[in-house]
């Protein structure tokens, strides 16, 4: 687990396989908060999962694409000291099956679409996807596709670019701006009357606090009221 350098703020400290789903009767439904990540097939979903909770085998990494066939779930416990007093939060991490695998048939794929977009509708903890996409290859069309997609359902969602390291410098700066022309940042309007923001600054138990119209300068968002249609 890497080193907690702020104790204020939530931070993974406890993690454990859970559960999987392969249907609708056999989603967590325990109350607890569910953030899912969702993308193309080895994109790095299962690489993440491990890096957040500072576990180098919790979720399966293989080198074969399309490996992830149902729904991971993840037990998460986070903390944080305020006023001397712990607080904790019980929730779950969610790996979902990749998409875009060239080696499923259509009758896979759509099996796999129907599966995910009701996981999306019908689960109860929901609160947020994160979308990742493999920074090499931005504006692929099947991940502009799942990105509008996701949009449609009605669930946060948060852009995680992957695999930066295989890439120069040059092209790294160069992707990461066109990645933010195709994605780029929107506020709910009603977060500009927030005192602050506190956003993840890249390492485990490390986070920025600013105020929401300085984190709108430096990530070169903007506010507006969110309606999906």
């Amino acid at each position: 687990m890497a080193e907690i350098k702020d104790i204020t703020k939530f931070h993974i400290f406890s993690s454990a396989y859970f559960a999987s789903a392969v249907n609708r009767s056999q989603y967590v439904t325990d109350g607890k908060k569910e953030i899912a990540f969702i993308g193309r097939s080895n994109v790095g979903k299962s690489s993440l999962i491990n890096s957040l909770t500072g576990r180098k085998k919790l979720a399966y990494v293989s080198r074969e694409p399309g490996k992830t066939r149902t729904i991971n779930y993840y037990a998460i416990q986070s903390r944080r000291i305020e006023n001397e007093e712990e607080q904790r939060q019980d929730w779950y991490l969610v790996d979902l099956p990749g998409y875009g695998f060239a080696k499923t048939s259509q009758e896979n794929k759509d099996s796999w679409s129907s599966f995910i977009d009701e996981y999306m509708k019908k689960s109860p903890g929901l609160i947020m996807i994160g979308l990742l996409l493999d920074l090499r290859h931005p504006g692929l069309p099947i991940d502009l596709k799942a990105f509008d997609w996701l949009k449609k359902a009605g669930i946060p969602i948060q852009i995680i670019a992957t695999k930066g390291d295989k890439l120069s410098r040059n092209d790294l700066k160069k992707n990461l701006m066109q990645m933010k022309k195709l994605f780029p940042t929107v506020f709910h309007s009603s977060a500009e009357n927030l005192a602050a923001m506190i956003v993840s600054a890249g390492k485990i138990g490390y986070q920025v606090e600013l105020a929401p119209h300085d984190l709108a300068a430096l990530v070169r968002a903007k506010f507006a009221d969110i309606i999906v249609e």
